[in-house]
């Protein structure tokens, strides 16, 4: 796989705001956080960096909340740095969704625990941050074999530049030259308020980048405009999907002009047949599609877009256009990721809406300690099926495991894509 430049823009966290910088707690927006995170990751950022500048474990926590806020909406990689004071404070910003945990290598407690949480979480979910070039010299060694990159300021850097074995991000202030620096062979990245700036069109500015020869990662289709087979009016058709669920969203049309303008700018362009002119969806409306894939099917005349959908796909304000129901034949759905979210809502409403009489919600009101014991119980059961020559036992005995399991989920807040998340993250 291509190695990329990585474009990574910044939040400073504090008291549950998104704030200027280190030492200026003025706030730069008024979005939560996690809308920030979410703006940057849907307008071309690669990764985005935290600092969490809180103090005191009380004030960590709250971060820890916003933290996890940010990592689900974000859709990049999410990296956390700052108030790490001990093991316990990597795994939890680990645990709230984060890719990787920044060690800050001017506090020595930062640095005896390198070793260890690189071996125990391994060693691409730990970066260091080095305040001086003396100090990594010290513990470049050790840097080496358990840092997946370095951060570093731009001041570090110009020291520091001959050096391989590690990748460098460089933070940088400067945004007239962020692309020059970008541009050295040795620059694995950059960050800080160069690319930071909230609402920036970063795609523009990777474009940019690519056409100065930067190897950065922009959006490129396998197959030219040239090979696809159009329509008698120079189109084909798209039919847009949600990325996260794969419901059908809509179907428009695409000439080569909103084709090149998808890619350019990484956000659903077509060509309105009605009004004649290229139109980006939600650029009225709000109801933006960021795009995630791209797929040309066996004839080359139709493609199928993978989308994460802002609000509505539908004119009309639905979800999606395809909400009037013609004929509709009786059928057991088994799509897995449906029938364990469907479960999982019918326990939430259990949960949230009691019923006389409910099992579940015996298990909610008995609490805890007796959820925990069935989700035990159903566990053994599973081990004395498994050692049956019978599948339907164990068929049988994994589905009690999995409700109960589901019930432990709404009673402590976890949903399912939570989990399929950490998963994919595994």
């Amino acid at each position: 796989m291509k190695s990329y430049k990585t474009v990574t823009p910044c939040i400073f966290l504090k008291n549950g705001e998104a704030v200027k910088g280190f030492e200026d707690y003025e706030t730069i927006t008024q979005l939560p956080p996690e809308l920030l995170g979410a703006d940057f990751g849907n307008n071309g950022a690669d990764k985005l960096l935290v600092f969490d500048l809180s103090v005191g474990d009380a004030e960590h926590d709250a971060a820890i909340g916003n933290l996890k806020k940010i990592a689900d909406l974000a859709e990049v990689p999410v990296i956390c740095g700052g108030n790490i004071r001990r093991i316990e404070d990597v795994k939890k910003i680990l645990y709230a969704g984060c890719a990787s945990a920044v060690l800050n290598f001017e506090k020595s407690s930062n640095r005896e625990m390198l070793e260890e949480v690189s071996k125990r979480f391994g060693r691409e979910k730990i970066a260091a941050y080095v305040p001086t070039a003396e100090m990594f010299e010290i513990w470049e060694d050790k840097i080496y074999d358990y840092a997946s990159c370095v951060l570093c300021s731009e001041d570090v850097w110009k020291v520091l530049r001959g050096r391989s074995g590690v990748k460098f991000i460089i933070y940088s202030e400067d945004r007239k030259g962020r692309a020059k620096l970008l541009a050295h062979e040795k620059c694995g990245g950059i960050t800080g308020p160069c690319v930071s700036e909230a609402g920036e069109d970063l795609m523009a500015f990777k474009v940019f980048c690519d056409s100065e020869g930067i190897p950065v990662n922009i959006l490129r289709s396998s197959v030219a405009w040239g090979e696809f087979k159009l329509n008698s009016d120079g189109m084909v058709p798209v039919i847009v999907q949600d990325y996260k669920t794969d419901e059908v969203l809509m179907l428009a049309y695409m000439n080569e002009e909103a084709f090149n303008t998808t890619l350019k700018t990484g956000k659903m362009t077509y060509w309105s047949r009605s009004r004649n002119e290229l139109w980006t969806k939600g650029m009225t409306s709000g109801h933006v599609q960021y795009l995630k894939s791209l797929t040309l099917d066996c004839d080359n005349d139709t493609l199928l877009a993978k989308v994460s959908q802002v609000g509505a796909a539908c004119h009309t304000g639905n979800r999606t256009c395809f909400f009037h129901e013609l004929v509709k034949k009786e059928y057991d759905d088994t799509n897995p990721r449906k029938v364990f979210q469907d479960v999982y809502n019918v326990i939430l409403d259990r949960k949230e809406h009691p019923k006389d009489g409910s099992y579940t919600n015996y298990l909610f009101n008995k609490g805890i300690d007796k959820i925990l014991k069935k989700v035990g119980e159903e566990c053994t059961e599973i081990v004395i099926a498994a050692k049956n020559p019978d599948k339907e036992e164990i068929k049988y005995e994994i589905s009690d495991f999995l409700y109960h399991v589901m019930v432990l989920m709404a009673e402590k807040g976890v949903t399912w894509e939570d989990i399929t998340r950490e998963l994919a993250r595994r």
